[in-house]
């Protein structure tokens, strides 16, 4: 039975080159520090097929791709998201707020279950369900190929980001957010972020 007080929220993870592997390590397994952990299983998986993973789809030489992901400084995206797909076993929705679109990796293994990202051209977050006692990640995929109604929920958040020019990361857009957890009210990602490092709260809604 669907619950009357479910929301979508954003789960906050650092902003820093790794955002794409924060939310990975904390909607799979509500972990934030697995960084360094999923840079190594994507280098060991690219590492170990060089006829698939070719200079031309790498747009680098394998050897180069495998050491230059586990760098802590670059960046994370459709390759990485799906080599995550198959190694979790779980489809991967990308929400992007600039064009309002999902992409789902994984989508073509018949997986039964998938996690939720939001993306804003520069910075990965978790998606979550209110209520907090649940804070559930992970959703079964439908018959349709679906996840029904939490797709629903995830574009109303997609599309209010939207209706802010599709831009959480940019301060000169004053968004301001509430904080589940203790309610203070902040303006721009920055605040959000200077937030949940200070106390570790990690839900936040945007405020109409």
């Amino acid at each position: 039975m669907e619950r009357i007080d479910e929301i979508m929220v954003r789960r906050v993870v650092p902003s820093d080159h790794s955002c794409l592997f924060s939310a990975i390590g904390y909607v799979m397994e509500h972990q934030r520090n697995k960084a360094t952990e999923l840079r190594q299983v994507i280098a060991e998986k690219v590492a170990s097929d060089p006829i698939k993973y070719t200079q031309a789809f790498l747009e680098v030489p394998n050897a180069e791709y495998c050491s230059w992901i586990q760098n802590s400084d670059t960046w994370g995206g459709a390759i990485e998201l799906s080599i995550l797909s198959e190694y979790y076993q779980k489809e991967i929705a990308a929400y992007h707020t600039d064009n309002v679109r999902c992409y789902v990796y994984g989508e073509d293994k018949q997986y039964t279950e998938r996690v939720l990202l939001i993306y804003d051209g520069r910075h990965y977050d978790a998606l979550a369900l209110l209520p907090e006692e649940f804070d559930q990640t992970v959703f079964p995929v439908q018959e349709d190929r679906s996840i029904g109604r939490v797709h629903e929920l995830a574009l109303d958040l997609v599309n209010e980001e939207a209706r802010n020019d599709g831009n959480y990361g940019n301060n000169s857009v004053a968004i301001i957010f509430k904080c589940v957890v203790c309610g203070i009210q902040l303006v721009g990602q920055k605040e959000v972020m200077d937030h949940a490092d200070a106390t570790n709260h990690l839900e936040f809604l945007e405020q109409l």
